[in-house]
């Protein structure tokens, strides 16, 4: 299993955690109500999203056939997604108590993640174009026998 395949399922399973912990706070001090939106993304953006991205690294390239595009680019995902979620959580915990200032904090926390998460489409869309075009080139080198008919 390549590393950041491994490091998005790591990830996930601590924002998990992460969103568990808090979700458990807010139900011992419903005050903490106002975190709301940080334990929401939490836990869809960290765990459910990251645990695709981690399963998606490494089985789409897989189920294709073909290597994934660009490690490079998987490599900056993993970085830009955990930043940018860190940044967009802290935003949220922050916006209670400093309202409208803590804007710059999510908005680009988002927006980190938001590359992070165009990346991995583009990655992933260049690796199924090059398994497809290899795919149609083993067509074209090894034409189909057809099979014997009873005519």
């Amino acid at each position: 299993m390549d590393w950041f395949a491994k490091a998005f399922i790591r990830a996930s399973l601590l924002w998990f955690i992460a969103g568990i912990t808090l979700g458990l706070a807010m139900a011992i001090h419903p005050a903490w109500v106002m975190y709301r939106p940080a334990h929401a993304h939490m836990n869809l953006m960290g765990f459910v999203v990251m645990m695709i991205f981690g399963v998606g690294y490494q089985m789409l390239p897989r189920f294709f056939g073909h290597p994934i595009h660009s490690r490079t680019f998987a490599v900056a995902h993993i970085w830009l997604a955990n930043l940018g979620l860190a940044a967009l959580v802290g935003g949220f915990m922050l916006s209670p108590h400093i309202g409208a200032d803590a804007i710059p904090v999510t908005a680009t926390g988002g927006t980190l993640w938001a590359l992070g998460a165009y990346g991995f489409v583009y990655n992933m869309w260049r690796t199924f174009n090059a398994a497809e075009r290899r795919r149609r080139l083993n067509e074209q080198a090894a034409p189909a026998r057809k099979l014997p008919t009873s005519d």
